[in-house]
């Protein structure tokens, strides 16, 4: 009777291993469509607004508002991390699957209990609850990013998890070329009629889109395009380094090179300062790497290939060069002169009349700020201004994504931060500053505390076992980092990496993977 007992309980055990196996290839499954198809989501959408605030100021004011790159985004992440969560919670409750214990789940709890804390107490809870309407980046989203990557932590992955990542991302990558590639050239993909017709699909009777609207890439805007683009030029470049068979290790290198054209031709210096200071870290993973040799000829292949690329957007337009090389070397050389106007002796006439004009006795003009812009084309001044909110709440902030409705517009200072005090800032350009001020001092230290554990973690790890998944993953999420701290948070960057940094731990974790 008892080894009948024990066959039965081993039978049970062998149908739970099973089952987990089959609920870890369902949630990679998911993971995969996050972190590949998400980021390529475009279609215009109609969101009515209410805005906490009364105003006659348009991007202040609420009602119907159009969005073509968030909204679908951020409700197709919203599905898959329901039936996600689904699935990991039938795995735990009916499979005996287990949590990994770790000091990092205390801290995804304080930083999740910190969001839905700053929400309740929001002085804008329905914003912060939803985020902006062409940002979707409040409370749900992030709850969503913090559980993918709690997901993603806890599951196991097949040996090839890295190949399966990379593949996934390969349409992101020659997609979004062709689309910056078009735009830069003059030849905006929006103005296509297949196209329009194509994002247009959902919208309701009567919308369409707002005049002067134009498609970049797949991203909202030039910055996220930087941002992002730099992180998949460190991943497919590491990837390409490390990478044994010669043909992936080509497949890799061209897509890193696709990528950082892509960083080029966004016209923003964010990116090109992430990829520089990611490229020591990848110099060296190569000199570490087990062919020394075939990892540095693959940078140096990097490096040449790129020369002409650049050569070649910097002559078409100037600015590739001034947000790149420029930031360091102010001289450039393609900058096209532009002939001296000949003026008319009429636009050299002198009245003398009006030469001088008088106030009267007593009165002193004002003396209004120069325009320019501060540090940082002008974060710093808006970092500033965002450190004087976070010291009116500073324990739980004002809510993820309600920067818009509380940042102090229309201040006279704002001339020589931001050029013009006409201006409306509707976020910090830095997802540190936006942490620290949605969700107060508790929930930054949280995430402070999250980060540096993800990052020390892994890195000792890589540099001891010299694991080539533990690298690239390593080095793809240290550039989303670096690349946060001039740029915002978006569903369609921040849920793919925060899933990518979950499997980044879970490969640290698993003894099996190393």
């Amino acid at each position: 009777m008892s080894k009948f007992y024990e066959k039965v309980a081993y039978r049970d055990v062998e149908e739970d291993i099973k089952s987990q196996k089959s609920a870890d290839k369902w949630i990679f499954g998911l993971l995969l469509i996050i972190i590949g198809f998400v980021p390529l989501i475009v279609m215009a959408s109609v969101i009515e607004v209410q805005s906490p605030l009364i105003t006659n100021v348009s991007a202040l004011t609420g009602g119907a508002k159009g969005d073509l790159f968030t909204h679908y985004k951020a409700l197709t992440i919203f599905i898959i991390t329901i039936l996600a969560v689904g699935m990991f919670v039938a795995k735990i409750l009916f499979m005996n699957g287990e949590i990994r214990k770790t000091k990092l789940n205390y801290a995804i709890g304080a930083f999740a209990v910190a969001i839905v804390l700053s929400t309740i107490f929001s002085p804008n809870i329905s914003i912060a609850l939803h985020g902006q309407y062409n940002r979707a980046d409040g409370a749900i989203s992030w709850l969503c990013y913090l559980a993918l990557f709690f997901i993603a932590m806890n599951i196991e992955y097949p040996k090839k998890v890295l190949n399966y990542i990379l593949y996934a991302l390969y349409p992101f990558v020659i997609i979004n070329l062709f689309i910056i590639t078009m735009n830069f050239y003059g030849n905006d993909l929006l103005q296509k009629a297949v196209v329009k017709k194509l994002v247009m699909l959902f919208l309701p009777a009567g919308a369409n889109l707002s005049e002067g609207s134009m498609l970049v890439g797949t991203l909202n805007q030039w910055n996220y395009m930087s941002g992002m683009f730099a992180i998949m030029t460190v991943l497919f470049l590491t990837a390409a380094v490390l990478e044994r068979s010669i043909g992936r290790a080509i497949g890799h290198l061209l897509i890193a090179i696709m990528s950082i054209a892509i960083v080029l031709m966004s016209i923003s210096t964010s990116g090109f300062l992430t990829f520089c200071v990611m490229m020591f870290v990848i110099l060296l993973a190569a000199f570490k790497s087990e062919k020394k040799v075939q990892s540095l000829a693959m940078v140096a292949v990097f490096l040449v290939a790129t020369a002409p690329i650049f050569h070649v957007l910097a002559n078409e337009d100037e600015r590739v060069w001034t947000e790149s090389i420029g930031v360091v070397l102010k001289s450039n050389p393609y900058v096209k002169e532009e002939p001296t106007p000949i003026t008319s002796m009429r636009n050299n006439i002198k009245f003398d009349w009006m030469a001088e004009a008088y106030a009267a006795e007593g009165f002193e003009l004002p003396q209004l700020p120069e325009r320019g812009l501060s540090a940082g084309t002008g974060r710093i001044y808006i970092w500033e201004k965002a450190l004087s909110l976070v010291k009116e709440r500073p324990l739980l902030g004002y809510g993820m994504d309600t920067f818009m409705y509380n940042f102090p517009h229309y201040n006279i200072d704002a001339r020589a931060g931001i050029l013009d005090e006409n201006t409306i800032t509707d976020k910090s350009h830095s997802i540190y500053v936006s942490w620290l001020y949605g969700t107060g001092i508790l929930g930054f230290i949280s995430v402070i505390v999250l980060l540096t554990i993800t990052l020390f973690r892994p890195i000792k790890l890589a540099l001891k076992s010299n694991n080539s998944t533990i690298w690239v993953l390593w080095i793809a999420w240290g550039a989303y980092l670096i690349q946060a701290l001039f740029n915002d948070s978006l569903p369609g960057v921040s849920a793919p990496m925060w899933a990518i940094a979950g499997i980044l731990l879970s490969v640290s974790m698993d003894k099996k993977l190393i």
